[in-house]
This record gives structure tokens, C-alpha cells and sequence, in this order.
């Protein structure tokens, strides 16, 4: 257990540091004024939490204060860190009924999708689930060669095509394969895509479909990986995919290169999408399922 509060520690040093850890010394042994609150305003912004969670973080603060009587900023520590944890909804609970279940990961191009889909693959090979991946980033070869690589490393079977072959029969033949093989999840990666194309957007409307058809009832969750270090960007893509697909769950790759940790916070609260894993490093083992009580004192670490 000490080890995974010191891998969130560590994970999360960079946003605690840029904005978050500047709180420990506003709140010290001092009075509120309104300097106070115009202080932990400008931290909260620059944290990447975004100005209409920062200021209804601060009204919900100001009410406690004048309704706790609370004078002292060092108390108002203590609120601020229920608060952000207030805004965090726990995880939802993981399960997949189905056999095999599977699951579309999708996300921008860099942000970390691939890599994301190994660590997944290898956390649930760990549980003793039989896991099998699919390539379907049939657009970038080098998606392909790095899934295959991961594959071949943590053990894991990767079904892929030829080059530029249509993602979609990709998808279907996984799908099929794990049928046949009787596996537990079949993990589904994407062509990483910018959100404002109109046209690649429509073809993961047309994987969506394609599992479907493998598979009724399939796909079974949408897992969406953002890159946190794009802070509010990434605020922006979670809304343009949740309108393009079901996306039922938010990934923070790279939180542990991020400064902008805040940003789960306007995740959570624009979009309630619940967040499920975050990474913390670059092992394997690096990207845990979302603690929100780790997350919340990570970042406010002095």
C-alpha cells in the first residue's frame, strides 16, 4: 500500500509543484482575506480546472466559511481538500458480464492510446482474465508494429491486418478470433484521430457497428484516452467523442508528465464521465485504476 501511495505521489509531482503544492504555502497559519480567494481563484485556473469548476469550487468554499464560521486559512485547507475530493465521483465498479466483452479504446493521435491499450491488456492478464488485442490502427503502421511488440513482451495474442486495410475487418476478425478462442476481453485500438474530422469520426462510428455485427451487444464500453498534459484541449476532444460515440470512461495517460492535473476535475463535472485509470509512468505497471483520495492528496502535496 505504501508503495502505490508513493507511485501516485510521484506520478503527480509535476501538477502539484506548478500550481497545486503553491496552496500549502497560501495556506498556512494565516487569516482569509479576500487576496486569499482571489489567490486560490488564479491557482485553480492555471491548474487547468477551468473557470466554471474553479468559480463554483470557490463559491462552495466561500458558503462553508460563512456558514462554518471557519477564519483560518489553514482550516480552509482542509475544506478545499474535501471539496476537490467531493468532485470526484469514486470509480464505477468494472465488470464484464459478456464472454468475450469487448472494448473500443479511441483517443487523438499522441495521446498515448497504444501504449494504454498494452498496460490495460497486461492489468487484466494479471487478474487472470484471457485478454486479446486488436490492431486496428490499420492507418499507422508503426501503431501496429508497437502493439505487436507490446503483444509479443507481456505475452499477449494481437490480431492484425495488412497495411491501410479497412480497421473495420480488423475489428470483425478480432471479435471472431476471440469467439473462437474463448477470451475473456478483446481490447480494440483505434486510429488515433483529431477530433474536428468529420470523416474519421464517421469511420469509428463504422468500427462501432462492425463489432457490433461480429458480436450483438458488442462493443461493451468505449474507453476514451486523453493526454494530460493537453489540460483543457483535452476537455474539448472528451466532448466532440462523447458526441460521436458512447464513451462510458475517461484513461489520463502521461498524468505523471502533466502539469495540469485539474483537468479531471472539469472532466468530471462538465461531461460526468467517470474517470477509470490514470497513468503514472511509463512501466507497465504504471497505470493504475483511478484512486480519487490518491489523486486529491497528490496533487495537493506541498
Amino acid at each position: 500500500m505504501t508503495d502505490l501511495i508513493n507511485k501516485w505521489k510521484k506520478g503527480l509531482a509535476k501538477s502539484s509543484k506548478a500550481a497545486f503544492g503553491r496552496l500549502a504555502a497560501l495556506l498556512g497559519a494565516t487569516q482569509i482575506t479576500n487576496d486569499t480567494w482571489d489567490e486560490i481563484e488564479a491557482i485553480l485556473i492555471q491548474a487547468d480546472i477551468g473557470t466554471e469548476t474553479t468559480l463554483s469550487i470557490i463559491q462552495t468554499l466561500k458558503k462553508i466559511v460563512s456558514q462554518s464560521g471557519v477564519t483560518n486559512a489553514d482550516e480552509l485547507h482542509t475544506c478545499l481538500r474535501n471539496e476537490l475530493l467531493n468532485r470526484l465521483d469514486p470509480p464505477p465498479v468494472i465488470d464484464f458480464p459478456e464472454k468475450p466483452s469487448v472494448i473500443l479504446i479511441v483517443g487523438v493521435n499522441g495521446s498515448g492510446k497504444t501504449t494504454t491499450i498494452a498496460k490495460l491488456g497486461r492489468y487484466y492478464a494479471f487478474q487472470g482474465k484471457k485478454v486479446l488485442l486488436a490492431a486496428a490502427d490499420t492507418y499507422r503502421a508503426a501503431a501496429v508494429d508497437q502493439l505487436q511488440i507490446w503483444g509479443e513482451r507481456l505475452n499477449l495474442p494481437v490480431i492484425a491486418g495488412q497495411p491501410n486495410a479497412d480497421p473495420g475487418s480488423v475489428a470483425y476478425d478480432a471479435v471472431q478470433a476471440a469467439i473462437s478462442r474463448h477470451v475473456d476481453l478483446v481490447m480494440v485500438d483505434t486510429a488515433g484521430r483529431l477530433h474536428t474530422r468529420y470523416n474519421l469520426m464517421e469511420e469509428l462510428k463504422k468500427i462501432y457497428r462492425v463489432t457490433g455485427k461480429a458480436l450483438p451487444g458488442a462493443p461493451h464500453a468505449i474507453w476514451l484516452v486523453l493526454d494530460s498534459t493537453n489540460g483543457q484541449n483535452a476537455l474539448h476532444q472528451a466532448r466532440a467523442f462523447k458526441e460521436a460515440v458512447k464513451i462510458n470512461g475517461v484513461i489520463l495517460a502521461k498524468l505523471d508528465s502533466s502539469a495540469r492535473g485539474g483537468m479531471a476535475f472539469a472532466i468530471q463535472q462538465e461531461l460526468g464521465l467517470p474517470i477509470l485509470f490514470a497513468g503514472l509512468g511509463e512501466t507497465p505497471d504504471d497505470l493504475q485504476p483511478f484512486d480519487r483520495e490518491a489523486f486529491v492528496n497528490g496533487i495537493l502535496q506541498p
